[in-house]
């Protein structure tokens, strides 16, 4: 009886954050056939931009198009987690290295993608940033998402298990942070900037399968016990570690 009542618990607990993201889903898919003729905003992926995708291909880790921004930007960062750490601010940097560590795996998986098929999911132009990582994340991005977690951290209320909409208020910012960058996405997928090209890739797919796991890991990560924060960390960390000092030298990604 125990079993069956926590299942049925489970259960209903993840009927509103499913509704919430079908809703949601349902929302941008009504976005896109409203602006699917739009020269500003891209909703799916276009086989046109494989030439871009294929030029930034050949420009992953070159340093021609470097700029100091790079180390400005990389200033800032630095200065902020910092301020944080000595501001004592523990759960915010463990929001922030939880989401950034989420977002370097599916970093390596893109760029693993591409090196099984004719493009990544996501590009990165060459002509956009100082200096391309991987793939699909260039310097200025993946300084971004290094601060992404800590940014939006600070909307959470401090009470880890209130309610909004009758859902935990953990997971429904997640969701919702989560539309807004799949959102904001959409207008980054419509400069040259920032590539897709498969016609099944675009924002839903994004804001379901990317930024929901990111925001869930910054948001419910920090409330742990430090035990499992620190295994968290570790395993995803030491997880991308591993594979950027062996896939990188082997030519892989």
């Amino acid at each position: 009886m125990k079993t069956e009542k926590t299942f049925k618990t489970v259960l209903v607990s993840l009927i509103r954050p499913v509704c919430l993201t079908i809703i949601i889903s349902l929302f941008i898919f009504l976005l896109s056939l409203l602006g699917k003729n739009s020269h500003y905003f891209a909703f799916w992926g276009d086989p046109a931009n494989g030439i871009l995708a294929l030029e930034a291909a050949g420009s992953i880790r070159s340093t021609e198009n470097f700029h100091w921004s790079f180390i400005v930007i990389f200033a800032i960062i630095v200065y902020i987690y910092f301020t944080e750490l000595k501001n004592k601010n523990y759960k915010g940097i463990v929001a922030a290295l939880s989401l950034y560590g989420v977002h370097w795996i599916y970093e390596i998986v893109n760029a693993l993608f591409l090196s099984q098929t004719k493009h990544a999911l996501w590009t990165v132009s060459s002509q956009s940033t100082s200096f391309i990582l991987l793939i699909g994340v260039s310097w200025e991005l993946s300084m971004m998402f290094a601060i992404a977690g800590l940014a939006m951290s600070k909307l959470l209320p401090d009470d880890p298990k209130k309610q909004i909409f009758g859902m935990n208020n953990r997971i429904f910012f997640a969701i919702m942070n989560a539309a807004f960058f799949a959102i904001f996405e959409i207008f980054l997928a419509g400069t040259q900037a920032f590539i897709w090209t498969y016609t099944w890739w675009g924002a839903i797919p994004v804001f379901i399968t990317t930024y929901i796991p990111f925001f869930l890991a910054a948001f419910i990560v920090p409330d742990q016990s430090p035990k499992i924060q620190k295994f968290f960390l570790s395993i995803t960390w030491g997880l991308v570690f591993i594979l950027l000092v062996v896939l990188i030298p082997l030519g892989v990604i």
